[in-house]
């Protein structure tokens, strides 16, 4: 007798994926977990696909497909803007899967999933820059970019938001990005340089002649630069203390574990970002004010800790689960401090409105900041304030 497989059910296995990942992070998930959202045994899972690198490689590129077909349809920025949403809706978990778990994939399909979302942004382009003729290419490039990230801000979001909704918010946040003026953005003056603060580590010494409170300061800061750029399972101890020229064993001295070099990496960075954005929101007179303040604050912070960001997007799921409830802790109380005070500036704005924005004001800044060649504009930091602005609905 020929046993057939129920109509659909790929489909429906990498739907159960996505989601898993998604909420849950690549490496917390289990093939015999996406069994059972599905309703079949591990070893029927395994008859569709081979493992769970190829479970989350079919996921991306589903998504990526969908967006791929959505925007070579769109001719005008208008349908850019519904083609972006109605896919960040539609396959909100995308966002979340390409700019953190995607790094988990063999070297070759990272590199075809870079291409992808390059050949995506030259058609935006192309679209953005028929009605815009004067916007010079970078330019175009880099707003195209940002309205990538805006929607992939959604996917962020712990609670599903109403669909209908949350796509007419995106279409508004897209055309708002795709409008935004970057000419004469690196004259604008001061805001185009991204402030000082106390994440600018001083000169390190000798590496034999530091003290052991300076040694653990040199860890903490190359520890979030290298789980960043290669991945927790990626870095050895011995890559570690090559870092500040120890040895791997040396590294011990200072930390019980690699798993608690990456807590401890992470609680000092997110230090510094609540105590550099709260303190510039606190000392200003007045919501807008204080709203202004903290956007200058966290693209400042952002520009100078991209390793940070990248590594709290990427490696929280690693942490033991009192640290993970931490940073997730700190990241509700995070939200809810700008959501509170966007309110308070634009009062119209309801609760689900007002996390959109601030989602996707966090995205676009974060992958502004990583996203190369535009992360080396030295006009960066205007250009961001500019766009978060335009985010936020603010002046």
């Amino acid at each position: 007798m020929v046993v057939r497989r129920p109509p659909g059910r790929r489909a429906q296995i990498l739907a159960v994926a996505a989601d898993r990942f998604h909420r849950s992070g690549y490496h917390q998930v289990s093939m015999t977990e996406v069994a059972a959202g599905v309703g079949i045994t591990a070893p029927a899972l395994y008859r569709h696909f081979r493992g769970k690198p190829e479970l989350l490689d079919r996921a991306v590129r589903l998504g990526l497909d969908a967006l791929a077909d959505a925007l070579r349809a769109a001719g005008t920025t208008g349908e850019v803007g519904a083609a972006l949403a109605a896919v960040a809706v539609g396959h909100r978990p995308l966002g979340t899967l390409v700019q953190r778990d995607a790094r988990l994939l063999p070297p070759a399909r990272r590199a075809a999933l870079r291409r992808e979302l390059r050949a995506d942004v030259a058609l935006m382009t192309a679209v953005l820059r028929a009605e815009r003729p004067g916007l010079a290419a970078p330019d175009a490039e880099l707003l195209c970019w940002s309205a990538l990230s805006v929607c992939a801000g959604l996917s962020y979001q712990s609670a599903a938001p109403q669909p209908r909704r949350a796509e007419a918010l995106l279409r508004e946040l897209v055309a708002a990005v795709l409008a935004v003026p970057l000419d004469g953005a690196a004259a604008a003056g001061p805001a185009a340089a991204p402030p000082a603060g106390p994440a600018a580590a001083p000169p390190a010494g000798p590496p034999t002649e530091a003290r052991p409170q300076a040694r653990r300061e040199e860890l903490l800061a190359a520890a979030v630069r290298l789980f960043h750029q290669r991945g927790f399972d990626n870095v050895s101890t011995d890559q570690l203390g090559a870092a500040v020229g120890i040895s791997g064993p040396s590294v011990y001295r200072h930390f019980d574990s690699k798993a608690h070099l990456l807590a401890a990496s992470l609680v000092r960075s997110r230090e510094r970002l609540w105590h550099e954005v709260d303190g510039a929101i606190a000392a200003a007179d007045g919501p807008g004010a204080a709203l202004a303040a903290g956007l200058g604050a966290y693209v400042g912070f952002a520009l100078r800790n991209g390793d940070y960001l990248g590594a709290m997007l990427s490696e929280t799921e690693r942490l033991a689960p009192p640290d993970r409830r931490a940073a997730v802790d700190f990241r509700r109380d995070f939200l809810r401090t700008w959501v509170v005070l966007l309110r308070q500036v634009r009062p119209e704005y309801d609760a689900a409105t007002a996390r959109i924005r601030v989602h996707a004001l966090f995205a676009l800044v974060n992958d502004g900041v990583r996203n190369r060649p535009h992360s080396a504009r030295p006009d960066l930091g205007d250009c961001l304030l500019r766009l978060g602005r335009a985010v936020l609905g603010v002046s």
